[in-house]
Order: structure tokens, then C-alpha cells, then sequence
């Protein structure tokens, strides 16, 4: 436990160094907040490294309009509770296109709801530099970043064409109509994050603790169903099932699990003792069209 509490403070320390270099060499940073746990770890580690000052820019979170409602209450909860500024964006054209996750394919929907509304979001405050909370052990692609990620014009990411980080030193200089992706949680994995939050006592999501939830199977997967707009098939009834999220997203595209973890120590064991990947249960990952990197490219986060 000795060791375990050593290594979350070098990581404690080295995203919080991350997160201070940020705000001290580039123009106009901002955090994304997707109000999942890593954003919770991220925004708790802002604190801690500015205290007793305010952190020094604003949260900004792109909502597709089909996220959980949950989210969206502990969203607000939150940017009361900790007093910061917070920017939500919706790509309204999309909206307007009625650009849903059934009527026109996982891989458009996440293209114009939230690849092209982050572009927008980027753009329209000015933002050259976005601090997030994505780790490498998540998915292939995301191993592929550097901490200072440099996006060319357009937002596109080459990884091919990215900055050697040799010994923690880091370049966040920027030619003209480059922006920058931050990650501090780079060297974290899915149980520290989950051992840090129960070692802070950071605040997260219900939806992370087991519950008796309405859920229908799709495939191998459980949705829940968080309002009337999911599509049932004919003469099909949700199922009450105990159930708990390990990602959360848009609530048509991220499927429970089945578990009784209703409290931050058990998670933390259920977590310890998994094999497979929590992405497993976001449907916007998958191997081919879908796929993270094709996303990346394109401006996703």
C-alpha cells in the first residue's frame, strides 16, 4: 500500500508540473471537462495545483445533446460546487441536421457531434491549447501521443510528426494555426485514477456505482435506457438489471456492466482484478471506420 500511495504521488506531481507549464507557456489553454472520472481526476488536480488561487482558465464541455442526464446534473453540480468557468458547446448545425446516433451511423455522429463541435468550440473562444484527461493505456492510438500533442491547422493530428519529450522536457511552442493537445494523465491507468479518487475523496458520477438500472442487450451490450428517445424493438421491455458504467459518453454508444460495486473501494477491487479494457464498452471505438485514430486525425480529442 506503501508503494502504491509513492507511485500516486509521483503522478500527482508530475501532472500537476504538466498542468502548471501549461498555464505558464501557452497563450490560451483551456481543460476539457467530459464529466467522466478522468475529467474529475483532472479538474481535481487543477486545484490542487493553483491552490489557494483560482485555476487560471475555464472548463469547456461539447455536448451532443445525448448524454446522460445524470452527467449533465453532476456537470452543473460541480462547476457551482468548485467555482469555475464553464463553456458548453453544441454543434447547432448538427442539431438542426437532426444528426443522431441512429439515423446516421456511430461514425458520422461522432464526426459532426463531436469532432467538428470540439473544432468549433477550439475556434470560436480561441483556445490554443486543451488540456484533457485521456491516458494511454485506453486505446492503441492514444498511446501514440506525446503530453504536448501538436495539432496542425485544422486541428489534424500526424503522429508521425510529433515532438521528442526526452527526459520530461517538453515544447509548447506553436507556428502559425497550430494548437496544442495536454495530457496530464498520460502515465496513468485505469486503477490508479480509481485509487487516487479514494485516496482524495474526489467527487464522481453516480452512474460509476452500481444501481438497479432499465437496460436492453444490444449484441454482447447493455444499454440503459436514459430517456424516450431510444429506439425499442418491437414488443421489447427494459430489463432491470444491476448494473454500473466504467466510461461515460452519450448514452446510446456506452454500455454497462454488470456489477454490485456500489462503493469507491469495491470499484477499486472490481478494477484490479478486470481484463478487459473499459473501452470495451464505448461503441464508438471500433476497428475500422470507427476507429479512434480516424477520429484523431480528423480533430477528435
Amino acid at each position: 500500500m506503501a508503494s502504491g500511495s509513492l507511485v500516486l504521488a509521483q503522478l500527482e506531481s508530475e501532472a500537476i508540473e504538466i498542468i502548471r507549464h501549461t498555464s505558464a507557456t501557452v497563450k490560451k489553454p483551456v481543460m476539457l471537462y467530459s464529466i467522466g472520472k478522468d475529467s474529475s481526476v483532472l479538474l481535481h488536480l487543477a486545484m490542487k495545483a493553483f491552490y489557494p488561487a483560482p485555476i487560471p482558465f475555464p472548463l469547456l464541455h461539447i455536448d451532443t445533446t445525448w448524454k446522460f442526464r445524470e452527467m449533465i446534473t453532476f456537470r452543473d453540480q460541480i462547476s457551482k460546487q468548485y467555482g469555475v468557468e464553464l463553456f458548453v458547446h453544441t454543434n447547432k448545425d448538427g442539431v438542426a441536421a437532426n444528426i443522431t446516433p441512429f439515423n446516421t451511423g456511430i461514425s458520422e455522429y461522432t464526426r459532426v457531434m463531436k469532432t467538428v463541435a470540439l473544432r468549433q468550440a477550439l475556434d470560436l473562444y480561441g483556445f490554443d491549447g486543451a488540456l484533457g484527461g485521456s491516458r494511454r493505456d485506453e486505446e492503441r492510438s492514444r498511446a501514440k501521443e506525446r503530453v504536448f500533442s501538436v495539432r496542425g491547422v485544422g486541428h489534424s493530428w500526424n503522429p508521425r510528426m510529433q515532438r521528442p519529450e526526452l527526459w520530461r522536457s517538453y515544447n509548447s511552442l506553436l507556428a502559425t494555426g497550430e494548437s496544442l493537445r495536454i495530457f496530464p494523465l498520460s502515465d496513468w491507468v485505469e486503477a490508479d485514477i480509481w485509487q487516487y479518487i479514494y485516496q482524495e475523496n474526489i467527487p464522481v458520477n453516480p452512474l460509476y456505482f452500481a444501481k438497479v438500472r432499465p437496460v436492453v442487450k444490444r449484441g454482447e451490450q447493455l444499454i440503459m435506457i436514459d430517456d424516450d428517445r431510444y429506439p425499442l424493438n418491437p414488443g421489447e421491455q427494459p430489463q432491470q438489471i444491476e448494473v454500473r458504467f466504467r466510461t461515460l459518453g452519450c448514452y446510446p454508444l456506452t454500455a454497462a456492466t454488470q456489477s454490485s460495486a456500489k462503493t469507491l473501494p469495491e470499484i477499486v477491487d472490481e478494477v484490479l482484478n478486470v481484463k478487459l479494457s473499459e473501452r470495451a464498452t464505448r461503441l464508438i471505438d471500433g476497428a475500422n471506420e470507427d476507429s479512434m485514430e480516424k477520429k484523431k486525425i480528423e480533430g477528435y480529442f
